[in-house]
């Protein structure tokens, strides 16, 4: 039954790029090594152009990867540091990952589409939580950092392997997901933002 209804492909691929983008957003890594290890196992396919990602070079380099930018999430000042950088990287994993689902269509469409849906939402969710973070330092002294940045590694591996399982449910709670770090973040953005008005003020 489910064949028959229109362009199913097509809607699955979006939300299973759009949970593997979201994914990408909290961690880097964490997601392309998902897919590395799913695609090297054969539990998922993987077209032509993205054969790479389930090469053993490919499933070692995310490994280690993965595990790096994980550890690095609880060293003080190195969070921050990788915050400045990880925007950027998140944004070109969101959209290789959200391609690696449109392979069928061509090459314009297929990287605009990644860069508009899926490195859209790996930003998003990325400075969201570079937001919260920042904040976190400010009120707590950088000690409730571990707990964002365990929430962060927890809702990767979440949502990457819901976007594999069930891309449905992934899809929901990326727009849940969203929905709430734009609130949230923009809410520590600007409490960041008053808390520097007010010290240079009062200098």
């Amino acid at each position: 039954m489910l064949d028959q209804v229109p362009y199913l492909p097509y809607v699955l691929s979006a939300f299973i790029g759009i949970g593997l983008a979201a994914a990408s957003g909290f961690r880097v890594f964490l997601p392309m090594f998902a897919v590395s290890l799913a695609s090297y196992f054969h539990w998922i396919p993987m077209s032509e152009s993205f054969e790479w990602l389930s090469s053993l070079p490919a499933l070692i380099t995310t490994g280690i990867a993965m595990i790096a930018e994980i550890l690095a999430y609880y060293i003080p000042f190195v969070d921050h540091l990788l915050d400045t950088i990880s925007i950027p990287m998140a944004t070109v994993a969101g959209s290789i990952l959200f391609a690696s689902q449109f392979t069928e269509l061509g090459t314009f469409p297929q990287w605009a589409l990644a860069l508009i849906a899926g490195g859209g939402t790996a930003a998003t969710i990325s400075t969201g939580f570079a937001g919260i973070r920042a904040a976190s330092t400010a009120a707590t002294g950088g000690l409730g950092n571990s707990v964002v940045g365990t929430t962060e590694t927890a809702g990767a591996g979440i949502m990457a392997i819901l976007a594999m399982a069930a891309p449905f449910i992934a899809a929901i709670f990326t727009v849940i997901t969203l929905i709430l770090v734009i609130f949230f973040g923009r809410k520590a953005w600007r409490k960041l933002k008053s808390k520097k008005d007010l010290s240079s003020t009062n200098t």
